[in-house]
C-alpha cells in the first residue's frame, strides 16, 4: 500500500511506555530499576496509556522479565492510571488457569488496569516449559487459549485430573476487579494473524521486524476489513513497538542510541542463532536474521539493521523527524505507539529524554494545517 502522510491526520495517537531490554544482571542492576520505575511513573502523571511487560526467552534479550506477571505487579504497585499489560506471555508455554490467577492478581493490585497481551511463541528453547507438541501447535493454540481465559476470567470452572486421578471441577483465584478481559494478539507479520484477531475482536500488538510500514498499512486494512465483517463494535487497538528516543538534534540522538542499538540487535542476533530458518519474520530481516560467517560479516549487517530501524522504523531523531513518523503511522491507521525505551541507552540519558517524548505525545494529537500538508508535499 502507498502511504498518503496526510491521510487520517485528525486521528488520535495514543502513546505507551514498552520494555524489553537485553540484560545479563551485574553493576547495572540499580540504574535499571530506576529505569522502570520511574519511566513508569513518568507515563502514569503525564497521560501516557499503558506500560508493557515481557516474557524472556532463557537469554539475556528479555532476560529482566522471566514472567510478565511478575514485573506488572510492580507496576501496578507503583501507578495509578496506566493501564498494566503483558508484552506479551506466550500462552503455549503456560496452563491458562496460572495465567488466569497470575493476571487477575495483577488486576487486583492495579484496581482494575489489566490488559492481557497473548503471543503464540517463537523460539524453540522457550518451549522447555510447554507440553509436548505445544511448538508445532502453538499459532492455534494462542486463539484457543482466548477463549478459554475469558471463561475464567468470568468465573466459570474448568474441568481438570487430580493427583488421585479424580475428575474435578475448580475454578480460579482470585476475582478480578475487571468482568471482561481486553486481549491483545501478537501479531509477527502473518497476515492471516491480523485477519484472525480482527475476527475474534482481539487487538493486535505488532512491530516492524521483518516488515515494512507499506506492508503493515495492507495488514491493518485486512484486520479492520475482517472486524467490520464480523460485525463487532468500534474498530479495534492495533499498536505498533518501536524503538524510541527523542533528542534535541539528529546529530546528537544518533550519536546517544547508534551503539547501544548495536548491541541490542547483536543480542537479538545471538538469541536467534541457528534457528534462523525457524523464525519466519527473523528471515526476512536481510541483516540480522542471516547467520553472517565471519565477525565482519556480522557487524556489516549490524550496521545495517541500524540504518534500516534508524531511517525507517523507529522513532529515534528529533522532534521534527519523530512527527514525520507519528504522520505516516496515523496515515495507516495505527492506534497507539508502544516505546521501547530500554534497548541499552544510559538510563539516566532515557529519563531526560521523556519529556521531549511527551512533547512529541501532545504534538501528534494536532492535525497538519493546509499550509503544513503544501510545505511537505
Amino acid at each position: 500500500m502507498q502511504i498518503d502522510p496526510h491521510a487520517h491526520q485528525d486521528r488520535p495517537l495514543a502513546f505507551s511506555l514498552y520494555y524489553f531490554g537485553s540484560d545479563e544482571g551485574g553493576p547495572q542492576a540499580s540504574a535499571q530499576r530506576r529505569l522502570l520505575f520511574e519511566s513508569a511513573r513518568f507515563a502514569d502523571d503525564n497521560g501516557f496509556s499503558a506500560v508493557w511487560a515481557p516474557e524472556r526467552h532463557f537469554h539475556a534479550f528479555g532476560g529482566l522479565s522471566p514472567n510478565p506477571a511478575v514485573m506488572a505487579a510492580a507496576l501496578a504497585a507503583s501507578t495509578t492510571n496506566v493501564r498494566i499489560r503483558s508484552g506479551s506471555v506466550v500462552v503455549p508455554l503456560h496452563h491458562p488457569a496460572r495465567v488466569a490467577e497470575e493476571w487477575a492478581m495483577v488486576d487486583f493490585l492495579s484496581g482494575g488496569r489489566v490488559d492481557l497481551g497473548l503471543a503464540s511463541g517463537w523460539f524453540p528453547n522457550d518451549f522447555v516449559l510447554a507440553a509436548p507438541g505445544h511448538y508445532e501447535q502453538r499459532g492455534e493454540l494462542v486463539f484457543e487459549r482466548v477463549a478459554e481465559l475469558r471463561r475464567l476470567w468470568a468465573g466459570e470452572p474448568f474441568e481438570a485430573v487430580n493427583a488421585l486421578g479424580d475428575r474435578v471441577q475448580l475454578r480460579t483465584m482470585p476475582r478480578p476487579v475487571q468482568r471482561e478481559l481486553p486481549i491483545w494478539i501478537t501479531a509477527a507479520g502473518n497476515p492471516q494473524t491480523f485477519r484472525r484477531a480482527g475476527a475474534m475482536g482481539l487487538n493486535v500488538l505488532t512491530h516492524l521486524l521483518g516488515q515494512s510500514l507499506e506492508a503493515l498499512a495492507d495488514k491493518i486494512a485486512a484486520y479492520r476489513e475482517a472486524w467490520r465483517a464480523a460485525g463487532h463494535a468500534g474498530q479495534g487497538t492495533v499498536t505498533l513497538m518501536l524503538h524510541t528516543f527523542v533528542g534535541q538534534s539528529e546529530a546528537q540522538v544518533r550519536r546517544t542510541v547508534k551503539a547501544p542499538m548495536l548491541r541490542y540487535l547483536a543480542s537479538s542476533a545471538n538469541l536467534v542463532g541457528q534457528y534462523t530458518a525457524a523464525v519466519p519474520f527473523f528471515q526476512k530481516q536481510c541483516a540480522v536474521g542471516a547467520a553472517p560467517s565471519t565477525q565482519d560479516d556480522l557487524n556489516d549487517a549490524l550496521e545495517f539493521s541500524f540504518e534500516r530501524y534508524y531511517a525507517t522504523s523507529s522513532l529515534l531523531g528529533t522532534l521534527d523527524d519523530c512527527l514525520g513518523m507519528t504522520d505516516k503511522l496515523k496515515a495507516v491507521e495505527v492506534d497507539e505507539v508502544a516505546c521501547l525505551i530500554d534497548f541499552g541507552v544510559d538510563p539516566d540519558e532515557v529519563l531526560a529524554a521523556l519529556p521531549a517524548l511527551a512533547e512529541l505525545r501532545d504534538l501528534a494529537q494536532v492535525p497538519m494545517s493546509e499550509e503544513e500538508m503544501l510545505l511537505n508535499g
